[in-house]
């Protein structure tokens, strides 16, 4: 009877006394760990004794209901920490989860978290972790899922890996490990669900067959990583395999027998880029449930069985560049779900049916280089979603549809090296055109007017055909980087910008056509001169409208005074950092001797002296009344909380009802704006890098690490200021929240300062994008390779530095004809690696260019050691853009 009654007095006095001690040891071994962390960003200034919220909201703490102190879940994933992680960690007793992904710790994979006995999931990826994976690993018994992808982790998988049973997911993708994969070490992870070893380019084995047997796994990912052999007839048994990427490997041999029977919960499959050969996989269809397969680039050969009316959620089909040949696929054209087709560089034929205006989801068809026989059916323009269109080399035939170019995305048309006719059909609805090819087919008629009016236009190829009539002039005023009319019968004089920017072969075959450089130089068909009554009425219409304009201007100074006079009032101040100063010294002492520079588009910068000694950068905003004072507090708060070593800080700010003045902190080298401009512009290599890559750097925080993530708007080379140390500083950014949305978008649109570096779609798309913002640090890049400003004018270059790298590179050693010529030789194929990224960057379509985190990744890659660019290499990398490549393939 005692002993009955004392196991429920031994639980009272449990839950009584020993709970309460263990909530505090819990937070005394978290503020341990915490103690052994760098937290630059200051993200777990809620770990604190004295925080008045209680253990479980602590940042990235979750915590078990049932006892409700017992700490289940760490996640401090993305929040920039550095230092140790250390083994204190494994003393919260229920400790299941641990996430440190996203951040920054440096050091060897931490066995000590062996100890964390209760330790299910530990996901250390895109960190620093090196070294090799000890067969000590066998420690984490408890483990079911471990990610140590995105590290510097090496050497062999070892075999230890082998003891984790219960292990549900292995992920070690983007690492270095090498050597070969053996069969043993998977043999008895039957309980596997993902297993990815993909990207590890230093392995060098076959593909073990004891994955085949592990009857759970549903995503297999082992692409770039250095397999060869053949593909296991084991896998016909993976039933349950969702994903299966096999690409861009060295396999070799032909498809198991069964294979698209056997895998018949495949949503993925990928075996592109190998040295496959044999025929196309059959039954590949069986589950109905596949959404992308892609065999490209293999030495496949064979017909493709029509039996894709079962695809139905089928996404992406990609068989590019293998040797298929028969029939193309009927049922494909129509598929609800179709987004790409590649089937380019085959020997397809058939027709391109009328039902392709079905696939209403269809983004992109690639069919070049085939023996396709068809007319282009009018379904085609009736395809709202298409963007892309390419069927050059084929044999198409007939008219030009009307509606050929309806969808209001397309971007890129090649229909050249066929058998058209008839004439160019008016274009006035695809006003995202970036490339139209019609090259080498037997067209007649004019070139139509209303190409002039596609804001976007770049690559225009009309050569070999028979085209007639004068080249309008209105298409000198779209930034073409490629214009060929060569081999037709064009007359008439051609617009001096368009002889100028392009190789004269481009308008050979044309002998009726003149101009300066031409065979016939139009000298004898001189304008007539204006008679004396049409040229009354034209000094007349002059002299009106100038007298027009004074009396306006008369009347904005008049009514500007009396706006002055009426709302000048108090000036209210709000400094983040302590500055010795009233807001009658700024004012005082913003005078023309203190101004830089002409004023932009929302304000002049001036440089003030304090009392103190300091110096300040001060913008003068005039205040659009776009928001309130408390609201404008907010907004510039957020401004001023930015702490980035490639960011200007913004030190406070003074407010009337007239404008606003914004205090930055002071940067001694003035702007790289300043520098190119410079007629004796000299600066090394090594600190141009420099500059690129911080400045990157400062663009990518703004962009995806600051919480609220903002867009900078108007990146330019005189918005990147420069340190003692020439270590960028990017200023004047988010200014939209300041002055307004309506107010940001009206000023920037009657400023030219910026329009060499407004990306493209800029003229018609009404939300600003982080592609925008790539785009303007594309044209930064392209200043610092050449040495050239944004905008130069010239006798004979006269046009923005991306119109004019994109004509040079177009010809043969381009690449090299832009490079600064003051820099080293040397430092050569480091410039070309940027140039390339500049490009990339530049890119027409917004899709194409990469985010600043790939573009920081790309500049710090580039190491003249390690990067070797020939000649021929870099023509290719820096041309091969897919607008490019495709206007030009004629």
């Amino acid at each position: 009877m005692a002993s009955t009654f004392s196991f429920p007095f031994f639980l009272f006095l449990f839950y009584q006394v020993f709970i309460p001690i263990c909530a505090s040891d819990e937070a005394e071994i978290l503020l341990s760990f915490k103690a052994s962390i760098e937290d630059p960003m200051h993200s777990l200034s809620t770990w604190s004794n004295t925080s008045v919220s209680p253990l479980c909201s602590w940042t990235g703490i979750t915590c078990s209901p049932n006892p409700s102190y017992s700490v289940t879940s760490l996640n401090l994933q993305g929040l920039n920490l550095s230092g140790e992680i250390s083994a204190s960690i494994c003393e919260l007793p229920g400790l299941s989860h641990l996430n440190l992904a996203n951040n920054f710790f440096n050091q060897s994979i931490p066995l000590h978290l062996s100890q964390c006995i209760a330790l299910e999931t530990l996901n250390l990826s895109n960190n620093l972790i090196w070294g090799t994976i000890p067969d000590q690993i066998s420690q984490f018994i408890s483990l079911r899922s471990i990610d140590l992808s995105r590290n510097q982790v090496e050497g062999k998988i070892p075999y230890g890996l082998a003891s984790l049973k219960d292990l549900e997911i292995l992920n070690l993708g983007s690492n270095m490990l090498s050597g070969s994969v053996t069969s043993s070490v998977f043999g008895n992870m039957t309980e596997l669900v993902v297993l990815d070893l993909s990207e590890n380019p230093l392995l060098s084995s076959e593909i073990p067959g004891e994955i085949g047997k592990l009857d759970k796994l549903q995503e297999l990912l082992l692409q770039s990583s250095g397999f060869h052999g053949e593909i296991p007839d084991t896998f016909v048994g993976l039933r349950r395999l969702q994903v299966l990427d096999l690409s861009q490997n060295n396999l070799t041999g032909v498809f198991p027998l069964g294979l698209g029977f056997g895998l018949e919960n495949l949503m993925s499959f990928d075996v592109s880029e190998n040295k496959l050969s044999g025929s196309f996989p059959a039954g590949i269809c069986r589950g109905k449930g596949l959404i992308n397969f892609s065999v490209h680039s293999n030495l496949l050969t064979g017909s493709i069985p029509d039996s894709f009316d079962e695809c139905w959620n089928l996404e992406r089909f990609q068989v590019q560049n293998n040797g298929f040949w028969g029939e193309f696929p009927d049922a494909l054209w129509s598929l609800p779900k179709i987004k790409l087709i590649r089937a380019e560089n085959n020997r397809f034929s058939g027709e391109i049916p009328e039902s392709i205006s079905m696939a209403a989801q269809l983004e992109q068809v690639q069919i070049d280089n085939n023996s396709f026989i068809s007319k282009i059916p009018p379904g085609l323009g009736r395809v709202r979603s298409l963007y892309r269109f390419s069927a050059s080399l084929n044999g198409l035939f007939g008219d030009i549809p009307e509606n050929y170019c309806d969808s209001p995305i397309m971007s890129i048309m090649n229909l050249s090296h066929n058998s058209l006719m008839g004439r160019i059909p008016e274009l006035t609805k695809c006003k995202k055109l970036v490339s139209l090819s019609l090259a080498d087919n037997s067209l007649t008629g004019e070139i139509p007017t209303s190409l002039a009016q596609l804001p976007v236009l770049t690559y225009l190829d009309l050569s070999d055909n028979n085209l007639t009539g004068p080249i309008p002039e209105e298409l000198q005023n779209l930034k073409l980087a490629l214009f060929n009319v060569s081999y037709n019968r064009l007359s008439g004089r051609v617009p001096s910008s368009l002889i100028s920017g392009f190789p004269a072969s481009f308008l050979q075959g044309n002998p009726d056509l003149c101009g300066p450089g031409l065979p016939n130089s139009c000298l004898e068909g001189r304008p007539k001169s204006i008679g004396p009554t049409k040229l009354t009425c034209v000094l007349i219409s002059i002299a009106f409208a100038a007298g027009l304009m004074v009396a306006a201007a008369g009347f904005f100074v008049m009514y500007r005074s009396y706006k002055e006079k009426s709302r000048r009032g108090p000036w209210c101040s709000v400094f983040y950092y302590p500055l010795r100063v009233t807001e009658q010294d700024l004012i005082m002492g913003m005078d023309e001797k203190s101004a830089i520079g002409s004023g932009g588009a929302f304000g002049r910068v001036y440089i003030l002296r304090l009392p103190g000694g300091e110096f300040v950068a001060v913008k003068k905003l005039m205040n659009f009344k776009s928001q309130s004072w408390k609201a404008l507090k907010a907004e510039i708060k957020v401004l001023a909380k930015i702490r980035h070593k490639n960011i200007t800080k913004l030190m406070g700010f003074c407010y009337s009802e007239d404008s606003i003045l914004l205090i930055y902190e002071f940067v001694h080298r003035g702007s790289l704006g300043d520098l190119i401009c410079r007629s004796n512009f000299q600066l090394e290599w090594s600190i141009r890098l420099r500059i690129a890559t911080g400045a990157a750097q400062g663009l990518a925080y703004l962009h995806r690490e600051y919480i609220p993530r903002l867009l900078h708007r108007n990146i330019k080379s005189t918005n990147i200021l420069l340190d003692a140390d020439f270590e960028p500083k990017i200023t004047d950014f988010a200014l939209d929240g300041i002055v307004g949305e309506s107010v940001y978008v009206s000023s920037m649109a009657s400023y030219s300062g910026s329009y060499c570096y407004l990306a493209p779609e800029h003229g018609y798309s009404k939300k600003a994008t982080e592609q925008m913002d790539v785009y303007s640090f594309g044209v930064v890049l392209l200043e610092l390779v050449t040495g050239r400003q944004a905008e130069q004018s010239g006798s004979g270059d006269s046009m923005d530095i991306v119109k004019w790298v994109r004509r040079k590179v177009n010809v043969a050693n381009g690449a090299f004809q832009v490079l600064d010529s003051h820099v080293s030789n040397t430092s050569q194929h480091e410039m070309l690696g940027v140039l390339e990224v500049a490009l990339r960057c530049t890119s027409v379509m917004p899709e194409k260019r990469p985010t600043m985190f790939e573009v920081v990744r790309s500049l710090q890659s580039l190491d003249s050691k390690s990067r070797f660019h020939t000649l021929s290499s870099v023509s290719v990398e820096c041309c091969s853009t897919d607008e490019h490549s495709e206007a030009s393939r004629a």
